[in-house]
């Protein structure tokens, strides 16, 4: 009898911040609508690149150092991280994974961030802050899908595993790992309120 295994799976991480952060989440949420107005090489960098919307990305690299908001969700963000290096049964050796990035993403009615990779990264997410009704879900392509050259398409109703490229819903307060080498998108944000998220990468150093 023939048998079909699965080979080379793609995990993704779900988890949320726990209910007792809500106020940590609400300061979030000022922290990242204040920085949108306020930081004027951000919206610089925005402007000059045709960014659609807001991000901290190309100005603001010490935010947990800013801003004790920041400062505790890096901590949160750690212990996910840990978990889910477990899970990946990376062999870490001596060294671990530590922060790299962290930064703020305001996307306004009609922006939409291209198809992309965080490259020198390990574990790359995002923590969902604000996502008003009609905001683009996070796309997340299957890393084979280059190489499928002569590759006939996936039926419309095909496993949600089999899917070249899968939506993933999320929620305020929702947290989403990856592997730095998946490669993700978001599509046109359809609502008339801002989508805020926070992303960061996670490194392999001492």
């Amino acid at each position: 009898m023939a048998t079909i295994e699965t080979l080379f799976v793609t995990r993704l991480y779900r988890s949320a911040l726990a209910p007792e952060d809500a106020a940590l989440l609400a300061e979030i949420d000022a922290s990242c609508r204040s920085l949108a107005v306020d930081d004027a090489a951000g919206i610089r960098w925005c402007a000059r690149n045709g960014y659609p919307g807001y991000t901290s990305y190309a100005s603001l690299n010490d935010l947990p150092w800013r801003f004790p908001a920041f400062k505790a969700l890096a901590r949160r963000l750690d212990r996910h991280v840990a978990d889910f290096a477990k899970d990946l049964a990376l062999d870490l050796g001596r060294r671990k994974l530590a922060l790299d990035s962290l930064w703020v993403n305001v996307l306004p009615e009609g922006g939409a961030h291209a198809s992309h990779i965080h490259p020198h990264s390990v574990i790359s997410g995002t923590l969902y802050v604000a996502m008003p009704k009609g905001a683009a879900a996070l796309k997340l392509e299957d890393p084979r899908h280059t190489q499928m050259m002569a590759h006939p398409p996936r039926k419309a109703n095909a496993p949600r595993e089999l899917q070249p490229h899968v939506s993933v819903a999320t929620a305020p307060g929702d947290i989403l790992l990856w592997e730095s080498f998946v490669r993700h998108e978001v599509p046109v944000n359809r609502s008339p309120e801002e989508r805020i998220s926070v992303s960061f990468n996670y490194r392999w150093g001492p």
